[in-house]
């Protein structure tokens, strides 16, 4: 998860890592350490400097409610941002369309 075009949306990571929680029967530290692994800056940045996640009594919840916090402005900006690539991809693509039409 990180910010930029390649970026991956945290609910996409998050879900990810909940799909392999269930297939593997991982424990919170589990979930915590794979996340942590996957991690790239600004949220690997972020996930260090939070003391409280690094606690024994830290859970995989925990970590997932401090970066819907942390990140909630971010979540909004891209997926509007990707709603509007999208849009635009599909007003290009339409456009296409109505040339090749007008070309028959």
């Amino acid at each position: 998860m990180v910010r930029g075009e390649n970026a991956t949306p945290l609910e996409e990571f998050l879900a990810s890592i909940d799909r392999a929680t269930l297939l593997g029967k991982w424990q919170d530290t589990d979930c915590m350490n794979i996340a942590d692994l996957r991690l790239a800056d600004p949220a690997k940045a972020f996930y260090n400097a939070c003391t409280e996640l690094h606690t024994k009594d830290a859970s995989w919840q925990d970590l997932k409610i401090a970066f819907r916090e942390r990140f909630r402005d971010y979540i909004a900006t891209s997926t509007t941002s990707r709603n509007y690539k999208q849009l635009e991809n599909l007003e290009t693509k339409g456009l296409r369309n109505l040339q090749i039409a007008a070309k028959c």
